[in-house]
């Protein structure tokens, strides 16, 4: 079988400048594949001693070496290190259809022990390119192998290319100064630094070649695309955040390096940026500069501002500046970082209209992506912020910017009616039935403690005519006060929350209504839940004391535990959404 000729172009391989043959007619081939993809070594063995073109022969219709077929059917070390001692040394670089060494392979599986064997075969490995312009490295970067992309790092060739005179457009995206032969790729590099999380060494590149800050694509513009890469596109959650300050933990002390390199990387490149001159520097950095405020990236947004203070009359080719991004997408942090920081131009940025005339107060009045909405854990209620939003930004207009019209003729406030209508009855049919199933469960605890509370445990004395006739028998004991309490203020949460959810139906539901109403009555209703829940358990507890455990101790531990998985489960799922309804509503303002 043959294949067409083809010539790699830009790259240093030698050996494929030829028709490639499989060896597709030869008796053997088909039992030499098979072998090396189940691991049989012996068969292996067998055939390449008997056969000596076995070793070099090309069994697939991708021209694939059994050191390929080896390493892509997932062999280990041991059988990859018997198939490579059989090769000659000119054998190990022999390249598939595509150009792929075996190092190519080893490296797309993140295999570092047998891509250490194998350059220790041949340090050339590292330096070859495919018919893709790829090296070893490129390859186990875009798959997230840090570990391979480190190593391989290590051993990489340092090019040098510094004849001035030499045409470098050949090159294309590729830097090939000092270790810069890393391909600067927009998807590449965001591959290399950001999925395989090796900031380190994107710093490190930069500190050995400050124009990779400038030059072709900057660093900038591929980290603004990345909010993942920084704290502040984590979006933690609260139990997230307790998590994230524990510094113990090997993955939580991973992800912070992370960030924290990823900031480093932006400094740097802000730095090496100052060198230039403001028309190039505008240029570069207009872009990352609105992004990262579109993305929510605090971090390059204040870095950027700090080391460029007019960024903050960057437009982009809708007119719009970074204080109408921050209320489009609705970052509060960013609009407080260019509030604090815009100085004298915060009036005349919030006066400034875009391409239909819309002004700040107008954008805020649109609805907030829904990718921004799902992203925002600190909103229980979306119409609640989205007001908030609209009350803050109302602040920092002028009365008659208020009643402005837009190109279509709307004024603020009827855009906001008009895109938020869906969202107001979404959430209406929301708190409808989170407040029906909280009746029914606060009524269930209700009936409940009202039981408890005739049919007390342990039954009632029956003396006939003395003092403790008609009192419960266990009225002496603390256990009994402890029930008698939680049962009581049990009975009483359970009626604070039906009556608060019923005040739920007879509401309006008028868009102000989302404001304070509304959520003052489900924070006070899934309070008083809680506080039933946990009061019931007090009551049950005491109850399986007074009955059984006094006489067997052994069984209040389990007990205990089983009783705590109810209101452990409920603090769980519930209190995260509590609090931050509860932050959202008493707590300081968006930009506070």
């Amino acid at each position: 079988m043959e294949l067409p000729h083809m010539r790699l172009i830009n790259t240093n391989i030698t050996n494929f400048d030829y028709v490639v043959n499989v060896e597709d007619d030869q008796s053997w081939s088909l039992p030499l594949y098979k072998a090396l993809l189940q691991g049989h070594w012996e068969t292996v063995e067998a055939i390449i001693k008997q056969e000596k073109e076995a070793i070099t022969a090309r069994l697939t219709a991708f021209a694939e070496t059994p050191l390929l077929v080896a390493v892509k059917g997932g062999q280990r070390l041991p059988f990859i290190k018997k198939l490579v001692d059989f090769m000659p040394p000119e054998a190990r670089a022999l390249t598939d259809y595509f150009g792929n060494t075996g190092l190519h392979a080893v490296a797309v599986l993140g295999n570092v022990p047998a891509a250490k064997l194998l350059v220790r075969k041949n340090q050339e490995l590292p330096n070859i390119w495919n018919i893709d312009g790829s090296l070893p490295i490129h390859l186990a970067a875009m798959r997230g192998h840090r570990d391979m992309t480190l190593y391989l790092f290590s051993v990489t060739r340092e090019d040098e290319y510094s004849n001035p005179s030499k045409d470098e457009s050949w090159c294309g995206a590729y830097e090939f100064r000092n270790k810069c032969w890393i391909l600067w790729d927009r998807k590449l590099f965001s591959d290399m630094l950001v999925l395989a999380e090796i900031l380190d060494l994107a710093l490190h590149l930069l500190e050995h070649n400050p124009k990779l800050a400038w030059q072709d694509t900057s660093p900038l513009d591929l980290m603004a695309e990345e909010p993942s890469a920084f704290l502040s596109g984590a979006h933690l959650t609260i139990w997230q955040n307790l998590i994230y300050s524990l510094p113990p933990l090997k993955r939580i002390r991973h992800r912070k390096f992370m960030h924290h390199q990823a900031l480093q990387l932006v400094k740097c490149v802000c730095s090496e940026i100052k060198s230039l001159d403001n028309t190039k520097a505008n240029s570069i950095l207009t872009g990352p500069f609105l992004l990262g405020a579109q993305n929510g990236i605090n971090e390059i947004v204040k870095e950027i501002l700090e080391s460029f203070p007019h960024a903050i009359t960057f437009l982009d080719e809708e007119n719009h500046s970074v204080f109408h991004l921050a209320v489009m997408y609705r970052h509060e942090k960013i609009f407080k970082i260019v509030h604090q920081q815009s100085g004298q131009y915060k009036m005349s940025l919030s006066l400034l209209l875009d391409n239909r005339r819309n002004n700040i107060l107008h954008l805020v009045g649109y609805k907030a992506c829904h990718d921004r909405l799902d992203l925002n854990p600190g909103a229980v209620l979306q119409m609640q912020r989205e007001l908030q939003w609209y009350r803050e930004v109302e602040k920092f207009v002028l009365p008659q910017e208020r009643k402005s019209k837009n190109s279509d003729g709307k004024t603020p406030l009827t855009i906001f009616n008009e895109e938020h209508r869906e969202m107001a009855a979404y959430e209406t049919q929301w708190i409808i039935s989170m407040a029906t199933s909280c009746t029914v469960a606060a009524s269930l605890i209700a009936t409940v403690a009202f039981a408890a509370a005739i049919t007390v445990p342990g039954g009632n004395h029956t003396d006939g005519g003395k003092p403790t006739d008609g009192l419960p028998i266990f009225s002496n004991r603390n256990s009994f006060i402890a029930f008698a309490v939680g049962d009581s203020l049990a009975l009483l949460s359970s009626i604070t929350t039906v009556i608060s959810f019923l005040s739920i139906f007879t509401t309006r539901y008028a868009v102000n209504d989302f404001l304070y109403s509304l959520p003052n009555r489900l924070i006070i209703g899934l309070i008083s839940l809680f506080l039933s829940v946990a009061f019931l358990m007090i009551a049950f507890s005491s109850t399986i004391y007074l009955v059984i455990a006094q006489k067997n101790s052994l069984i209040l531990i389990p007990i205990i535990i089983l009783t705590c998985v109810p209101v452990t489960l409920f603090t769980y799922l519930q209190l995260p959404p509590l609090l931050n309804m509860i932050k959202s509503t008493h707590g300081p303002s968006i930009f506070g």
